[in-house]
C-alpha cells in the first residue's frame, strides 16, 4: 500500500482586505481541510503604543486606519471614551450627524465586503455595482472632511464642522462630457442632506438589484448554504460579535441593548439568522444595510428642522474661530496650547464599544491625569472571528476557505494593530 499524507499548504493572500498578511497554514487530505492555522504578526503597526505617546486629539486619525473601510465608527469608540472621561457629552445635532455618519460607515463596509466576497466566490458583476454606490457615499465623506477615507471628522465635543451647504461638482475632461457631466452634477446641485436624501431614495432599489443578482443565484447558495456553520452557543463562546453573531442566531446589538448618542430615539430592526452558515451571514448583512437606510432617512429629517451648534463651546477642547485668533490674545493661547499640549484628562478607566459594521468594537482607556493616554487598548471585532477559521473551515474544501474568510468580512488594520 501505498504511504498516504496529509499535505501543509500556504493559503493566500486572498481577500482584499487580507492583502498579504494573512498566513494560513492549512493542513489538507487531498481537497479537504483538517486543519487551518492562521498566522497574524505580520502587519504590526503598533497603535496601542503609539497612541499612548500623543495627545488624546492627535491620536484620533489613527482609529481611521485601524479597519479602513469603517472609518468613522472606530473614531467614534475613542472620542466616546475620551468624553465620558472628561464626563462631557456632545449637542445633541452633532449626536445625529455622528449617527448619521455611523450608518453611512456602516453601508460603505458592507458594499465593500459584498463587492470583495461574491468576487472571492466568483461573481464580478456584483463588484461593480457595490462600487458604484460606495463612490456617492464617499463624496459625503470628503463633503464633510476633505478627504475621502481617513476623516478624522469626529473629536472631543462634538465633531469638526456642521454639514455643508454644497456638494462638490464633476467637471467636463477628456474623460467626461459635458452631458455626461450635466447627468452627473444633478443630485449635487443641493447641500449635503440633499445629496444624502437623494442617495437614501435610490438606495433600496439598488440594495433590490443586489439581491436579485445573489439570494436566489443557485451558484451562490451551493457555495454558501450549509459553509461555515457556526451554533449560537459556539459563537458566544468564541467572541463572536456583530452579523457573525446575529447570523447565528442571537439578537445583539449594541445599539439597541446598550444604546448610545441617540439611538434610542430611532426606528429600527436588528436583522437575524436562523442557520448559522455563510448565506445568512449574507442575508443579514444584506438586510442591515436596509436598515442603516431607515437610519438615515430619520437623521436627514431631523437635521433638517433642527439647526444648532455641532460642538461644545469650550476651548479648552476645541480651537477658537481663526478671526477671533487673529484679533484676541487669549484666543490666539488657547489655540496654542491645544495644538502643542493638547488637553488633561482626569485620571480614571473607561471603556467604550460601538456597534462597528463588524461587531464589537471597543476602546479601554486609563487616565494618569496627563494630556496623553496611560494606556489604550483596542477591542478589535475581527481578532475573535478570525481566531474560530479552523472550526469553520474544517471538513471543507480548499476552495470553500475563500468563502469561509469572505464571510468574516477580515480587515487586517484592526487584527494585527
Amino acid at each position: 500500500m501505498p504511504e498516504i499524507k496529509n499535505m501543509t499548504l500556504n493559503f493566500g493572500p486572498q481577500h482584499p482586505a487580507a492583502h498579504g498578511v494573512l498566513r494560513l497554514i492549512l493542513e489538507m487530505d487531498g481537497e479537504v481541510i483538517e486543519r487551518a492555522d492562521p498566522h497574524v504578526g505580520l502587519l504590526h503597526r503598533g497603535t496601542e503604543k503609539l497612541a499612548e505617546s500623543k495627545p488624546y486629539n492627535q491620536s484620533i486619525g489613527y482609529m481611521d486606519r485601524l479597519d479602513y473601510v469603517s472609518m468613522m465608527c472606530n473614531e467614534h469608540a475613542y472620542v466616546n471614551a475620551i468624553e465620558k472621561l472628561i464626563g462631557i457629552e456632545a449637542p445633541v445635532r452633532a449626536q445625529y450627524i455622528r449617527v448619521m455618519f455611523d450608518e453611512i460607515t456602516r453601508i460603505l463596509n458592507h458594499l465593500m465586503w459584498l463587492g470583495t466576497h461574491a468576487l472571492d466566490v466568483g461573481a464580478m458583476t456584483m463588484f461593480l455595482y457595490c462600487f458604484r454606490e460606495r463612490e456617492d457615499l464617499m463624496d459625503c465623506y470628503e463633503a464633510v472632511s476633505g478627504t475621502r477615507m481617513h476623516a478624522t471628522y469626529y473629536r472631543p465635543g462634538g465633531v469638526y464642522r456642521d454639514l455643508p451647504d454644497s456638494m462638490p461638482q464633476y467637471e467636463v475632461s477628456k474623460w467626461k462630457g459635458k452631458r455626461r457631466v450635466k447627468q452627473l452634477n444633478e443630485n449635487r446641485q443641493g447641500s449635503l442632506l440633499d445629496f444624502i436624501d437623494d442617495f437614501v431614495k435610490r438606495f433600496p432599489s439598488c440594495v433590490d438589484e443586489y439581491e436579485t443578482l445573489l439570494t436566489d443565484n443557485r451558484i451562490w447558495k451551493q457555495r454558501t448554504v450549509d459553509i461555515g456553520v457556526v451554533s449560537p452557543e459556539r459563537a458566544k463562546q468564541m467572541g463572536f460579535s456583530g452579523p457573525m453573531l446575529r447570523g447565528s442566531g442571537i439578537e445583539w446589538d449594541l445599539r439597541k441593548k446598550q444604546p448610545y448618542e441617540v439611538y434610542n430615539q430611532l426606528d429600527f430592526d436588528i436583522p437575524v439568522g436562523t442557520n448559522g452558515d455563510c448565506y445568512d451571514r449574507y442575508l443579514v448583512r444584506v438586510e442591515e444595510m436596509r436598515q442603516s437606510n431607515r437610519i438615515l432617512r430619520q437623521c436627514v429629517d431631523w437635521l433638517r428642522k433642527n439647526p444648532g451648534s455641532v460642538m461644545l463651546d469650550d476651548h479648552k477642547l476645541n480651537p477658537p474661530k481663526r478671526e477671533d485668533m487673529k484679533e484676541d490674545m487669549e484666543a490666539l493661547i488657547h489655540h496654542f496650547k491645544l495644538f502643542t499640549e493638547g488637553y488633561c484628562v482626569p485620571a480614571g478607566e473607561v471603556y467604550s464599544a460601538v456597534e462597528h459594521p463588524k461587531g464589537e468594537f471597543g476602546i479601554y482607556l486609563i487616565s494618569d491625569g496627563a494630556n496623553k493616554p496611560y494606556r489604550v487598548k483596542i477591542r478589535a471585532a475581527g481578532f475573535a472571528h478570525l481566531s474560530a477559521i479552523n472550526e469553520m473551515v474544517k471538513g471543507h474544501m480548499l476552495a470553500d476557505v475563500v468563502t469561509v474568510i469572505g464571510t468574516q468580512d477580515i480587515v487586517f488594520g484592526e487584527i494585527d494593530r
